[in-house]
C-alpha cells in the first residue's frame, strides 16, 4: 500500500560515511544466496503489521428525493451511464480474466539501518494476497498481468481462477518502476474445465479515459475472493509518489482499492481494462482516494515482460553465487547519502564470480538482467533463479568525480566457497 508522505528532510552526509557505516556491520557476512532460517508469523499479527485495520470506515450512502410538485427527470435507463447503470452484464463478462493470488512473502531482519549481508539476519515469511489479469498466453504458460509489490520477494505463488480451482504460478518479469509484473501458469497444470471458464482480458485504450466517466475495479479485496465495486474517473495523470525517491502518474478513482485488490482490473463501462489497481490513499482523514496504472502506459512493458523466461528456483546445491559482500541503499538512505537505490558491493572476495569481472567495491548494483534491484532481499530473491555457470548482465553506478556513471557488467556465477564467504 502506497503511503503519501513529506519528503525525506534531513542534511546530507558525507557520500563515504555510508561505506563507512557498511564496513562496521560486516563481521559475519556471508555469500549471496545464503539461506536464512524461515519461521512463520501469526496470519493476523502480520496482517495487522502490513495493512493496517480493515474495519477503520464505513462508508456512508445518502440519497436526496426530487420534490413532489415535479415529476422525476431522467433519461431512458439504456440511455444512462456511469455507476448508477445496472453493470451486472460488464462484471459476468470480464471477471473470468480476474484471478486471485496468494503468496508468502519472505521478509529479513536489518541490523542498524543499514540493510544486511546474506545470512546476516533472520529470515520470516507472511502470507498475502492481491489480483491479476489474464492477458494471454504463449505455446507453454498461461500469462497474467499483476503488481510488482505483489510478487516481490514470495517464496511462493498461488493463483485461483473464477472456477475456484487454484494452480502454482512463477514470476516471469517484474518492473518495480513501474509497480509491474508478469506471472506465468503452465498450461499443462490448468484442467480443461478451468480453460473453458476462463478468458483474456480486452485492453482499453486510457488515454481516451475522462473525468467523471464510470469505472469498475474488480480484485481479490482483503484476500477474501473476488469482489466488485464501483465509481468515477477522479483525475487524470495524478502523480503520486511512491517512495522517498519516486513517483507515479496514475488515474485516481473513487471506486474501493483495498489490500488485496492490487494487480486487479479497472475497467471502462464497455468492459475493457483500463488499468491496474494499484494503490489507495493511505490516511485516517481520507477516503474514496484509489489508483489505478493506465493500461496504454503499460502496454509496453508488458510486451517486454512476456518475453521473459519464467523464473523458477534452482535447488540450493546448483545456485549460482555472485561472490560479494554488500549492503542495502533503500530509499531513506539514497536521499541521506546522495546515492541511487540499490545494493552498495562492500567487498568482492578473492576468487569468487565477481572478482576481475569489472564490478567494483563501492560500486552500486541497480539492476540484474534489467530487473531493477532495490534491496539485498531482492538481489538474493533474483540470484536463486539462476545456476552456477549461468552468466548475468549486472547494471551499476560507478562514482567518478562525485558523480554517479551507469554501465553493465557481465558475470558467470560460480559456486559457493567451502568456507561460506
Amino acid at each position: 500500500m502506497y503511503e503519501n508522505r513529506d519528503p525525506y528532510e534531513g542534511e546530507p552526509r558525507k557520500k563515504d560515511s555510508f561505506a563507512r557505516r557498511a564496513g562496521r556491520v560486516a563481521a559475519g557476512a556471508v555469500l549471496f544466496g545464503a539461506v536464512a532460517g524461515t519461521v512463520m508469523v501469526g496470519v493476523n499479527e502480520a496482517a495487522a503489521r502490513l495493512w493496517g485495520d480493515p474495519y477503520a470506515g464505513t462508508v456512508q450512502e445518502s440519497q436526496t428525493a426530487a420534490p413532489e410538485e415535479l415529476p422525476p427527470v431522467a433519461p431512458p435507463p439504456a440511455a444512462r451511464s456511469g455507476p448508477e447503470t445496472d453493470v451486472t452484464a460488464i462484471v459476468e463478462k470480464a471477471m473470468p480474466s480476474v484471478v486471485a493470488i496468494t503468496s508468502m512473502t519472505r521478509y529479513q531482519s536489518r541490523s542498524f539501518g543499514f540493510g544486511w549481508f546474506f545470512g546476516g539476519g533472520q529470515t520470516y515469511e507472511v502470507p498475502g494476497s492481491g489480483s491479476g489479469i489474464i492477458i494471454g498466453e504463449n505455446d507453454t504458460e498461461l500469462l497474467i498481468v499483476t503488481n510488482n509489490h505483489v510478487v516481490e520477494n514470495t517464496s511462493s505463488l498461488m493463483v485461483t481462477f473464477v472456477d475456484d480451482e487454484s494452480v502454482e504460478a512463477a514470476v516471469k518479469g517484474t518492473d518495480a518502476s513501474l509497480d509491474l509484473a508478469v506471472i506465468a501458469v503452465p498450461l499443462e497444470n490448468i484442467s480443461e474445465d478451468t480453460k473453458s471458464k476462463i478468458s483474456f482480458a480486452e485492453l482499453g485504450d486510457s488515454d481516451a479515459l475522462k473525468v467523471g466517466q464510470g469505472v469498475i475495479a474488480i480484485g481479490n479485496a482483503l484476500g477474501y475472493g473476488q469482489s466488485v465495486t464501483v465509481g468515477y474517473v477522479s483525475a487524470l495523470n495524478r502523480e503520486v509518489r511512491v517512495s522517498e525517491t519516486s513517483t507515479m502518474s496514475l488515474i485516481q478513482t473513487d471506486a474501493a482499492i483495498n489490500p488485496g485488490n492490487s494487480g486487479g482490473a479497472l475497467l471502462n463501462m464497455q468492459g475493457q481494462v483500463i488499468g491496474i489497481n494499484a494503490a489507495k490513499y493511505s490516511s485516517a482523514e481520507v477516503e474514496g482516494m484509489g489508483y489505478a496504472i493506465p493500461i496504454s502506459q503499460a502496454k509496453e512493458i508488458l510486451d517486454r515482460l512476456t518475453t521473459h523466461r519464467t523464473e523458477r528456483e534452482v535447488e540450493e546445491e546448483r545456485r549460482g553465487y555472485l561472490g560479494i559482500q554488500g549492503t542495502s541503499v533503500d530509499a531513506q538512505s539514497a536521499v541521506m547519502f546522495g546515492m541511487p537505490e540499490g545494493v552498495f558491493v562492500y567487498k568482492i572476495l578473492e576468487g569468487g564470480a565477481a572478482y576481475g569481472s569489472g564490478l567494483k567495491e563501492k560500486d552500486i548494483i541497480t539492476k540484474v538482467d534489467g530487473q531493477a534491484v532495490r534491496s539485498m532481499e531482492e538481489l538474493q530473491a533474483l540470484l536463486s533463479y539462476y545456476e552456477q555457470g549461468e552468466e548475468i548482465e549486472l547494471t551499476v553506478q560507478t562514482q567518478v568525480e562525485g558523480q554517479y556513471q551507469e554501465h553493465t557488467v557481465t558475470v558467470t556465477l560460480g559456486s559457493m566457497p567451502e568456507s561460506g564467504q
